[in-house]
């Protein structure tokens, strides 16, 4: 069914404070609640959720980002990345368009806990994000171990070129209390900003990745120099080379000196017509075996505790040798 009246009403400001209520939303979590306005709007005409069209809700995202805009404020879109590769639907938020979206944070949290999210932020696009595994994501523990500030010292490097300063975003603010940290995290969770997998990873959650997508790139990529520098630029934050949107769960190029990144979603559908699976940029073969997310992670070196474990019980075999010579 589409609106015959697409000018900005109290329908789509019901629509918006549906939208504010919520972290994000997906078309089918957003038919229900059109439908609820329509038929409260117009009690002789009835709305169901199946008769809500994906044109009927882009026509209120746009009349309601036509009114949002004023105020700096946008509804966009992204994959949900983290969900079952079968099924990475669309998600949309309500995100602050041009100013640091940094400051959203620090109207419910201190500036030591800020300074603890970036360094959260900087172990995922550069401590867990290498050329060999571009894990984006941290575990419980590697995220707990960051309450700690780092020592002032680092700072002094923040206003020279390569010091460290440029390196790490979160070195200011004093440390939390592990307890702290984990609270932190939990209402980081809470509020929409990282999302933890089946598995115990802390990942951005896609209203993180739409909110912070400038800042985010801004702080970690570095252009290369001019021609006349030998300066290499860095790309941490990448981009799916079909939908443009960032990559952190998904798959890259199996050649480790290209820069093609795609989304579980987009694999399939990128691939779908085509002959064979190459890369897109190099040509090199798509072997959907070479990952960006958890999934790149190195899982714990199980020799080293069977290693462990053998050499413990050697040594408690050798004790009791020694114990049984000693008896005689």
């Amino acid at each position: 069914m589409a609106d015959s009246t697409p000018a900005y009403n109290h329908s789509h400001r019901a629509f918006l404070q549906a939208f504010l209520a919520r972290s994000v939303l997906t078309f089918e979590e957003a038919q229900p609640i059109l439908a609820a306005i329509l038929s409260a709007r117009d009690a002789n005409r009835p709305v169901t959720s199946a008769d809500i069209t994906e044109a009927d809700f882009n026509s209120y995202i746009s009349t309601c980002n036509a009114a949002l805009s004023p105020l700096d404020l946008e509804i966009r879109s992204s994959h949900q990345q983290t969900t079952s590769p079968d099924r990475q639907p669309l998600v949309y938020a309500v995100v602050n368009a041009t100013s640091d979206a940094l400051t959203q944070l620090a109207t419910t949290h201190s500036p030591d806990e800020i300074a603890y999210v970036k360094r959260l932020l900087d172990a995922v696009f550069e401590t867990h994000n290498t050329r060999r595994a571009e894990v984006l994501a941290l575990t419980s523990m590697q995220a707990l171990n960051l309450h700690k500030a780092p020592p002032r010292s680092r700072e002094s490097g923040a206003g020279a070129p390569g010091g460290a300063g440029a390196e790490s975003q979160g070195s200011s603010g004093a440390s939390l209390t592990m307890a702290q940290a984990q609270k932190v995290l939990d209402d980081l969770v809470e509020e929409g900003w990282f999302e933890k997998s089946a598995k115990g990873f802390f990942s951005l959650s896609p209203r993180a990745l739409m909110e912070l997508r400038g800042w985010l790139i801004e702080t970690y990529n570095e252009p290369a120099g001019g021609d006349d520098s030998d300066e290499e630029g860095a790309e941490r934050v990448k981009m799916c080379e079909a939908c443009r949107d960032i990559v952190t769960v998904g798959q890259r190029c199996s050649n480790r000196d290209c820069r093609c990144r795609l989304h579980d979603a987009c694999v399939r559908q990128f691939f779908r017509t085509l002959p064979d699976k190459k890369c897109p940029i190099c040509k090199a073969e798509w072997t959907e075996e070479d990952f960006v997310g958890e999934r790149a992670a190195k899982p714990p070196n199980r020799n080293r505790t069977s290693n462990a474990t053998a050499a413990s019980s050697s040594r408690r075999t050798t004790m009791h040798t020694v114990d049984d010579d000693g008896s005689d």
